[in-house]
């Protein structure tokens, strides 16, 4: 390989690392959604990272970073709920400095204690509707929900309103 393009791979690398690094907490949000201990939240948002970085060649420039990792993310948490339901497991190496991005940051006390509740009524909802709840938490639009899940923006607001209603059937019947 030549000097320039090591010069052009190592640019192209950094600039991964960086704008993951600014949208890291994405990846935990939806690990958090898919996985339960922390362990396998871990191996989640490592396989994440190497499908993000797998696809980085494909990141169309024009669309917003956090929305491409919001796609390529859901559909690997998806894809590895589904396989861990069934007990399969893949792990695929990848270079240090990607994995180091991928490093838990400590989860919250209040999120441990307060919002247990909430997230075991969430994970009681498909793997389409945790998608959309990790989105809508989030504060995305239902137009950027609708690109991230391609479903139309209509159809974002009424799973919306029936999630909603879901969750507090649930959350309001006696333990």
């Amino acid at each position: 390989m030549s000097k320039p393009q090591q010069e052009s791979h190592s640019n192209r690398a950094d600039r991964f690392v960086s704008l993951l690094d600014e949208n890291r907490k994405i990846l935990y949000k939806i690990a958090r959604t898919y996985a339960h201990d922390s362990s396998d939240r871990q191996d989640l948002v490592q396989e994440m990272v190497v499908q993000l970085w797998r696809s980085f060649d494909r990141y169309d420039t024009g669309a917003r970073f956090s929305t491409w990792i919001y796609r390529i993310a859901l559909n690997v948490a998806i894809s590895w709920f589904r396989a861990e339901s069934r007990n399969e497991r893949r792990f695929v190496p990848a270079g240090e400095a990607i994995l180091e991005v991928a490093a838990a940051p400590a989860e919250s006390k209040e999120l441990e204690d307060g919002h247990r509740v909430l997230w075991q009524a969430i994970d009681g909802l498909d793997a389409l509707d945790r998608a959309l709840v990790v989105l809508y938490l989030d504060g995305q639009s239902h137009e950027a929900i609708a690109e991230v899940l391609g479903i139309s923006s209509t159809n974002v607001g009424t799973k919306i309103n029936r999630i909603k209603t879901r969750l507090r059937r649930d959350l309001s019947r006696p333990a």
